[in-house]
């Protein structure tokens, strides 16, 4: 017995929204790689300043290191899907 699928209205504004927003990855595809390699440092940069402040225990904001570690990780996994292509 198949499921059935409901069909849920949007209205025009909502798509449009819809269709605007993009992935993290999404926008970092839309760099160049040397753009990408920049960021690549500059986060970094801003990595180990996290670390720093964490270790000295004047980091208030903890998710920034998983956030910014992850944000570099999204940059090298574009750098790698163009590699292989």
């Amino acid at each position: 017995m198949a499921a059935k699928e409901k069909k849920v209205k949007v209205d025009k504004k909502t798509a449009k929204k819809i269709a605007e927003k993009k992935s993290a990855a999404g926008k970092i595809r839309d760099l160049t790689d040397a753009e990408i390699q920049t960021k690549i440092n500059e986060l970094k940069q801003e990595l180990f300043n996290l670390r720093f402040q964490a270790e000295v225990g004047k980091l208030e904001n903890t998710a920034q290191l998983r956030k910014v570690k992850k944000e570099i990780a999204r940059c090298y996994t574009v750098l790698t899907e163009r590699a292989a292509q």
